[in-house]
């Protein structure tokens, strides 16, 4: 009776320390001593129901003991590290929760997570902006406002500490719920143990089981802890990844009691004792600890992955955080007007938070990669508007002469040359001294050009330089880059085929050395198609090759071009033979003025095109020429009844035939030009 009249300053003692689970188990015992062997008496007729309230009450306390942790635990300032804010203190509340199956805890947690993470943007806006001078708080008195006036660099800075302070912040959580995790599964591996030894004492002696089992969870109110009871190896087996933020020192305990050498304690204890055979006490107690936590392997099983849940989500709360600061400062389209290398830089910094908060919290959160991936697709829709815009002001520029070519770009093709698809950063000076030649030389292959395709090859090393730096823009930069190069082809198919630039630029006609440039040019932008294409590919996840067809596609539509030019070159020629060689008579002088003509154009169209078309291309242009003009011919003398007879007639023929021959084949690199005359007679006998 004396000591059961103890149990209520006893307990305030206790509570005094928070020692909530030692508190919880002396009115337990304290209930069950006053039902079992002091019922009836009237002096404790109150105590009772009086123990109920108490048992009530520290369910509150508990409660708002864990509620003012978690607070002061996700509000340290962040210059401290990520260590356990006072252990002990939180595996004491974690226990007397679970003794008092309050299950739904961790959600105060997650509340103040919500709360916490609101405050850090908060702070981190207001400590950048009362550092820049530009802005008038008193003026501009709204957060968002003040955000929206920084410039980039600022803002980028401002983001940078938001996501630094956001890694501190998780890894701080995660360090907390490992810590509660790991409560919950020890307390599950006694259950699981516990319900082990009552299998195995039904077949064994019960005295053995003195011997056996010595490791307890909690030791009623005494104050032993898991660390004290279980072995230290036991102890970080049970949950390996959990503990090993913790200090696993011999000494180190999750918690200690002040109280379990209060005599009150002892005495309640050994009245504990009383109640069974010494030769059962581990067991018992063991036993009535299980009962008393009451909770069944499924639910802390559970409350386990609730709590795992909850780290996920604290991930995701950072993201979504992040995302409405992005959203808010995207709003006047901020973002939008970023210039590539700014938007590279932002992309790296949110991609490099995005690859941390998976590491520390174990789980993809989609809202800021789906934010980054809105905003990049905003960004190549402008990067692609922009250069599309400047390629067809260019375009509509251009004269369709050959443009010098300033060393810088000459130092481009050189370094793709060498296998770097990069912009080189410019010689400060060098390109200055080096004056500009009148080709591009592409391994070792001469290319006249125009100044459009120049800067045509520096956009689209643009395009991929862009993909190297933000890789999940390959596809989309894929589609625009081939836009581009569609575009290229059709509208200066328009200009020069088509003749558009006589309007557009005010030619006067369309020369054979324009038809020749736009055949060099789009040869170029051809070569360059399949390292394009290497260098998406290598970018590319195998299911996406199938894009790839697009730069097929794109490489036969060049040379169909390219070939049309060709058969324009032919036919501006085919068109000359048909009006001279129709009025061709054979008389003398010999060479008459018809061929003397021919061959003056010839040698124009040869002086025309030679400098701008490799040879190989030149001869077998001047063979299709040579082609249509026997066909000609032979049309000509058929209609004037001139036959491969050796009269007078034939000979006239001859002797002009050899004059255009000569004539020809004295042009440069033409001399080993396969004529074949001999077509130009019927082979009827």
């Amino acid at each position: 009776m004396a000591t059961v009249h103890q149990t209520q300053p006893t307990v305030q003692l206790l509570l005094s320390t928070s020692e909530f689970v030692g508190a919880l188990d002396l009115i337990a015992t304290t209930q069950e001593v006053l039902q079992q062997e002091l019922q009836g008496i009237h002096s404790f007729r109150h105590l009772g129901s009086q123990l109920c309230e108490l048992e009530k009450l520290i369910d509150k306390m508990m409660i708002a003991e864990f509620s003012a942790y978690a607070r002061s635990d996700l509000n340290r300032p962040f210059e401290e590290d990520c260590h356990i804010l006072e252990e002990e203190r939180l595996v004491s509340v974690v226990f007397g929760l679970l003794k008092q199956r309050k299950l739904n805890f961790f959600e105060i947690y997650g509340d103040e997570m919500i709360i916490t993470a609101k405050n850090i943007i908060k702070q981190c806006v207001v400590s950048t902006v009362s550092q820049i001078e530009e802005i008038d708080t008193e003026v501009v008195v709204k957060l968002a406002d003040q955000m929206r006036m920084m410039n980039f660099p600022q803002w980028f800075d401002l983001l940078k500490n938001i996501f630094s302070k956001f890694t501190i912040f998780l890894k701080r959580i995660k360090a907390t719920l490992n810590i509660i995790r790991s409560v919950v599964l020890l307390v599950l591996d006694k259950n699981q143990r516990t319900r082990e030894l009552e299998e195995t004492s039904v077949q064994k002696n019960p005295a053995k089981d003195n011997a056996v089992d010595t490791e307890v969870a909690y030791l009623t109110h005494e104050g032993m802890f898991i660390s004290d009871a279980f072995g230290e190896g036991d102890f970080q087996s049970v949950a390996v990844d959990t503990t090993s933020q913790r200090n696993t020192s011999p000494n180190s305990e999750p918690c200690s009691s002040d109280s379990a050498s209060e005599p009150e304690c002892t005495t309640d204890s050994s009245s504990s004792k009383e109640q069974m055979p010494s030769s059962v006490i581990p067991g018992g107690i063991e036993i009535m600890i299980s009962e008393d936590m009451k909770l069944t392997d499924l639910e802390l099983e559970k409350l386990a992955n609730n709590i795992q849940e909850l780290l996920y989500s604290a991930s995701d709360i950072c993201h979504d955080r992040s995302v409405k600061f992005l959203m808010a400062r995207a709003k006047d389209g901020f973002l939008e007007k970023l210039n590539s290398n700014e938007f590279v830089a932002l992309s790296r910094l949110m991609e490099g938070f995005i690859l941390d908060t998976e590491q520390i919290c174990g789980r993809r959160s989609m809202s800021l990669r789906g934010a980054l991936q809105s905003q990049a697709n905003r960004f190549v829709n402008r990067f692609h508007e922009e250069r599309k815009t400047k390629l067809s002001l260019l375009l509509d520029n251009e004269r369709w002469k050959q443009a010098d070519v300033p060393a810088e770009f000459q130092d481009l093709v050189d370094s793709v040359s060498e296998g770097k698809i990069i912009l080189p950063e410019k010689k400060a000076g060098a390109a200055e001294e080096r004056k500009p030649t009148d080709v591009l030389i592409v391994e070792e292959q001469k290319y006249a050009v125009v100044g459009t395709v120049l800067l045509l090859i520096k956009i689209i090393l643009e395009y991929c330089q862009c993909v190297d730096n933000i890789p999940s823009i390959t596809t989309d930069m894929l589609t625009r880059l081939s836009d581009l190069l569609k575009y290229f082809n059709s509208r200066s198919c328009q200009l020069v085929l088509g003749a558009g630039a006589l309007q557009v630029v005010g030619l006067k006609t369309i020369t054979t050395k324009n038809l020749a440039l736009s055949s060099r040019c789009l040869q170029l932008i051809v070569h360059y198609i399949p390292i394009i294409r290497a260098h998406f590919e290598a970018r590319l996840q195998p299911k996406q090759f199938s894009m790839l067809r697009h730069f097929d596609h794109i490489t036969k539509d060049y040379h169909d071009h390219i070939a049309e030019i060709s058969a324009k070159l032919v036919a501006i020629m085919d068109s000359l033979f048909d009006k001279l060689l129709s009025k061709y008579e054979v008389k003398a002088p010999v060479p008459s003025a018809c061929f003397r003509n021919i061959c003056k154009q010839m040698a124009k169209m040869h002086e025309a095109i030679y400098d701008l078309l490799p040879e190989e291309q030149t001869q077998m242009l001047f063979l299709r020429i040579n082609a249509s003009y026997k066909l000609h011919l032979k049309r000509q003398l058929a209609h004037l009844n001139v036959v491969n007879d050796g009269g007078p007639q034939n000979g006239l023929v001859t002797a002009d035939v050899a004059f255009y021959t000569g004539n020809l084949q004295a042009l440069r690199g033409l001399k080993n030009l396969d004529l074949n005359m001999a077509e130009i007679w019927d082979q009827k006998r």
